[in-house]
């Protein structure tokens, strides 16, 4: 298996590419990588390149694009927001998100939320290591943590968002992917509830007849919305 790098650099024929201190170390200490071994890098934009690695030091590397392997292609714009019921769940479920080509993953506040702060760079750091470890072409975007009402506001009025929730309809196919919103495991309040009423953009759909743990309900909403719209990330 061919070992993958997100990086920020631009990507074309004979393009140098410096690595930082981890991604070094984690060619050469846990990968055992060694000068003139090949990768592949992406970086979201110019498709996927072999490389091949010039040097490798304490703190610092270097890679040279040889070829392009893919060429970029549109990720799929699903968008997931969720409550986060503990800190570990978020890290899974970014993880899961990023598998299942997520575009764009928003953590999210509610009234019976278990965790109010999460650490938004290590969530970026997790969204990198799966875009790598997957296979897919770029890396979600992961948005600092807000509020529902926050979330609601800010949405944006053509984008549908499918709540999901006991009792709701089932999930259909609409004018876009747009976006899924899971609750805390305790269910969202019934304040919460009257403000999804009155939100012309909002939709309640159920996920089926069991009760699911909240990373289980990433995977099974993730993969239902993909069912309908299929993804090109």
């Amino acid at each position: 298996m061919v070992r993958r790098l997100f990086v920020e650099a631009t990507l074309h024929e004979g393009a140098s590419v410096v690595l930082d201190g981890a991604q070094a170390a984690w060619l050469g200490r846990v990968m055992r990588r060694h000068t003139g071994d090949r990768i592949a890098l992406f970086n979201g934009r110019d498709g996927e390149w072999e490389a091949e690695i010039l040097r490798l030091e304490r703190g610092s590397g270097q890679v040279a694009a040889l070829g392009r392997r893919r060429i970029q292609t549109a990720p799929s714009d699903i968008w997931l927001a969720f409550a986060p019921t503990k800190r570990g769940m978020a890290d899974l479920a970014v993880r899961q998100a990023t598998e299942l080509g997520a575009a764009r993953i928003l953590p999210v506040i509610t009234a019976r939320s278990v965790v109010d702060r999460l650490n938004r760079q290590r969530l970026r750091r997790i969204a990198v290591e799966a875009a790598e470890q997957c296979g897919r072409l770029d890396v979600p975007d992961v948005i600092s943590p807000a509020s529902l009402q926050t979330l609601l506001t800010e949405w944006p009025t053509e984008r549908p968002l499918a709540i999901c929730h006991p009792g709701g309809g089932a999930m259909q196919a609409g004018p876009s992917p747009g976006g899924l919103l899971l609750g805390p495991e305790g269910g969202f309040a019934a304040a919460e509830l009257d403000a999804f009423a009155e939100t012309r953009f909002v939709r309640l759909v159920d996920l089926g007849p069991r009760i699911l743990r909240a990373e289980t309900a990433v995977v099974a909403a993730l993969s239902m919305r993909q069912a309908i719209w299929g993804d090109e990330a």
